[in-house]
């Protein structure tokens, strides 16, 4: 048919390539991704990546670990699309320091503490390698595990880099003193190389400028986001927290690493006050990391050890279902970029006591907050919270609604912004 080769019809199908060839896709480099996560790293990246898809962002993911993340990961997100693929890289390291140190997840598990530097450059070299296979408009790479295979898929391309700052080292290290050197100097080398760098909080941005030497004009606040694919799913209530509950006790939770950025001591020298004067409490210790057994001593030391409950790292529905159990969740950090376990407690309807010194108290209001060095304090609002049933319902469901206003769809959006404006693709 003549129609059909005529000019105007020439210049739609123009048009609509045009329109395809719009569509940004992004190479992106993490270190964990769920269901093997072992923190809010993990949570963060299937979030916003699920996020981006739906703004119709194309990710290409890639992993340094074999790992079978395609049948969950398609199935809960992009089951029916194709939009996001998810490509592994082996590495046998996990992405937090445990009191084993780094442990291997292959061949029975091991130490490997001495050669996380080694991984994270072998990821690097493999950044240049998958770079050169794939076609993308732009680079991201998520914390310093991953910014060497940034650099480097930047050095082979010439594409634009993002580098997404989700901890420094002198958070994780609870300040200047003790920061790994090698460590700091990886994570300054992907912030020079990057030509945006997105942080989780202003908080973090003042550390990158003050600490790391970054101008300002550079760095992006984006907050982290909650939503159905991220948030813990329900099950069956543990039987042990229901008879607890029934008995009559009251449940203060801590869920994080343990680990001096995230503050444990303070929570359990809280603990101490609030026993002297409400015995009917209990403390859920709710984590893994290299103070475990630091954290246990500490507890026996102050007398409590009897009130208090190591349960490990928690995910799925029982991670679920030990928030919606407690009466108050506790947030003691002494330096949180963003602290995403926040939104998951608020979201679930669970009274939340948070560190001033966090992003998430940036951008949450219905929360109890506190100087995670105030243990007196701590105390104070934890006994309050416990004692008063009027403000645990109001923090309760003030704290759902604002949860469902803190979205990975916000996330996305900026995101998206950043990433057109490096590539000049517009909407």
């Amino acid at each position: 048919n003549s129609r059909y080769l005529s000019f105007p019809y020439l210049l739609s199908c123009a048009e609509w390539y045009n329109y395809v060839e719009m569509k940004t896709r992004i190479l992106m480099f993490g270190w964990e991704f769920p269901p093997y996560h072992s923190g809010g790293l993990g949570v963060a990246c299937l979030g916003l990546t699920r996020a981006l898809s739906e703004r119709g962002v194309d990710v290409i993911f890639v992993m340094p670990k074999k790992l079978d993340v395609n049948t969950p990961w398609a199935r809960i997100v992009f089951a029916d699309s194709e939009r996001t693929d998810v490509r592994a890289f082996d590495s046998s390291l996990t992405p937090y320091v445990t009191k084993h140190g780094y442990t291997k997840q292959d061949n029975g598990g091991g130490i490997y503490a001495q050669d996380l530097l080694a991984e994270v450059r072998r990821y690097a070299a493999a950044g240049r390698r998958i770079a050169l296979d794939e076609r993308f408009d732009v680079i991201y790479a998520h914390d310093w595990l991953s910014f060497g295979a940034g650099v480097e898929a930047k050095r082979a391309t010439g594409k634009p880099l993002i580098v997404h700052v989700h901890a420094t080292e002198f958070d994780r290290c609870g300040g200047s003193q003790g920061t790994n050197r090698q460590v700091y100097e990886a994570e300054k080398e992907g912030m020079t190389e990057a030509d945006v760098i997105i942080t989780v909080s202003e908080m973090t941005r003042q550390i990158i400028v003050r600490e790391y030497g970054i101008s300002p004009e550079k760095i992006r606040v984006v907050y982290n986001g909650i939503d159905d694919t991220t948030a813990p799913k329900g099950g069956e209530a543990l039987p042990r927290l229901r008879t607890l509950k029934l008995s009559g006790y009251r449940l203060v939770l801590f869920i994080g690493r343990i680990t001096l950025q995230k503050g444990p001591d303070h929570f359990l020298r809280a603990a101490k006050r609030v026993l002297e004067r409400n015995p009917q409490v209990l403390f859920i210790v709710s984590g893994a990391g290299d103070m475990e057994e630091q954290v246990m001593r500490l507890a026996a030391d102050l007398g409590i050890a009897g009130h208090v409950f190591f349960t490990g790292f928690l995910s799925g529905t029982e991670r679920h279902e030990v928030y919606s159990s407690a009466d108050l969740f506790v947030m003691p950090s002494v330096s949180e970029p963003f602290g995403i376990a926040t939104l998951e407690a608020m979201r679930l309807g669970t009274p939340v006591l948070l560190s001033k010194q966090s992003g998430v108290s940036e951008v949450v209001r219905h929360v109890l907050k506190v100087d995670f060095w105030d243990v007196d304090e701590m105390a104070n609002k934890i006994l309050a919270v416990v004692g008063h049933a009027g403000l645990r319902e109001s923090l309760a469901e003030n704290a759902a609604n604002e949860a469902e206003r803190l979205t990975w769809a916000q996330a996305a959006q900026k995101v998206d912004g950043i990433v057109r404006e490096l590539t000049g693709i517009s909407v």
